[in-house]
């Protein structure tokens, strides 16, 4: 098949699954065109089948903010024509989907791709409450051909905020590690470890993420030189470093900015910390859970798809800062136990959120939209 996919290219959940499912489908055979404004950072740039098709935007003195959305429509519409796009598979709602649909109508019908929508969090947990974005996102789901969320919680959400009734599939996140670029042990050499166990988070740092939940708890954890927090940082630290000196804990850090080997690092984690507020899935957590890394975090949203609590990985349910530092020094302290999250961890991952488990039934999914045999 001829697939689009429009996401977001910088570092988060849903830019980093549809960089993934592109890979995963071009290796799968289809021809696959990314179109956005800039190229995906993990998306490989010598992959056969992965197209890159870029959105220019243009500052006219007419518009006080620069226009993405139209922009973005009509190369979506020209690369509809010119590759006789089967789907667009749009990756978050605002602007994506919307601009879609726009794309969809400026064609005749005979060539029209059909639109799937995937939701991945904030555009209904955030915008989809917000009466400047509300009606918008629901109209841009109810002409789109299919609807899928990261998870049954945010099937839930989505249903609830924006007064959904039509089907909505839920398809899990996953993710297929490459192989390690480097040795672990040139890894930790890299980065100054010795004894210390790792600690690792990797998110974005928006606000939802906690960070400062996280260092506070950090801060909590005892003896301080059992342990080092591995933070590989999405945008800039800087806004949390006066805080992390308030705490004392600079020492205890490791700040790396916008990694895209990833595995390099995730082979080096004993354990993940995540004190999220909300979240749809977690792609982080299953990250760690490949590599064999149970995590202990927050019960929010979406993480109790991902992780069995007491089996492959530490759920709380608490937001206290030393409820979640005791959870964390426990596991820290105890090899024996922390192997055995791993381990579970590790095989829920493989069984439950690998490319083999999850892309068939997008696939699948875009044969149905298509009308072809499901």
């Amino acid at each position: 098949m001829n697939i689009g996919i429009t996401c977001y290219p910088s570092v988060g959940g849903s830019g980093i699954l549809a960089s993934a499912l592109g890979e995963e489908l071009a290796l799968r055979g289809h021809e696959v065109r990314f179109i956005s404004y800039e190229r995906p950072f993990r998306l490989p740039t010598d992959t056969p089948k992965i197209h890159f098709h870029p959105v220019e935007v243009s500052s006219y003195g007419l518009f006080k903010y620069p226009d993405y959305t139209l922009p973005l429509s009509v190369k979506m519409a020209e690369v509809s024509v010119q590759h006789r796009l089967d789907v667009l598979h749009v990756h978050y709602a605002v602007p994506h989907a919307t601009a879609a649909i726009l794309a969809k109508s400026m064609l005749p019908p005979d060539i029209q791709p059909r639109v799937v929508t995937t939701l991945h969090g904030t555009d209904t947990t955030l915008l989809g409450a917000d009466p400047g974005y509300g009606p918008a996102i629901r109209h841009a789901l109810a002409a789109s051909d299919a609807i899928t969320t990261v998870s049954a919680y945010l099937e839930q959400e989505t249903r609830r905020l924006l007064r959904m009734e039509r089907p909505i599939e839920i398809i899990h996140n996953f993710f297929e590690p490459h192989a390690p670029q480097r040795s672990l042990s040139e890894v930790r050499t890299e980065l100054g470890l010795d004894h210390e166990v790792v600690v690792l988070h990797a998110s974005n740092l928006r606000p939802l993420k906690r960070i400062d939940l996280l260092l506070d708890s950090i801060s909590r954890v005892k003896p301080r030189e059992a342990f080092k927090l591995l933070l590989l940082a999405g945008d800039s630290f800087a806004p949390y470093e006066a805080r992390a000196r308030e705490l004392g804990i600079t020492d205890r850090l490791l700040v790396l900015e916008k990694v895209t080997q990833v595995e390099d690092y995730l082979q080096i984690a004993d354990l993940g910390f995540y004190t999220s507020e909300t979240e749809s899935f977690c792609l982080s957590i299953l990250e760690g859970m490949c590599f064999g890394s149970p995590s202990v975090s927050t019960a929010v949203g979406g993480i109790p798809e991902v992780v069995e609590d007491g089996i492959s990985g530490v759920l709380l349910h608490s937001s206290e800062p030393k409820a979640l530092a005791q959870a964390l020094e426990q596991l820290i302290r105890d090899s024996v136990r922390r192997k055995q999250l791993g381990q579970s961890a590790q095989q829920r991952a493989r069984e439950r959120f690998s490319a083999k488990a999850i892309v068939p039934r997008y696939e699948a999914l875009y044969r149905s939209v298509c009308g072809r045999e499901r």
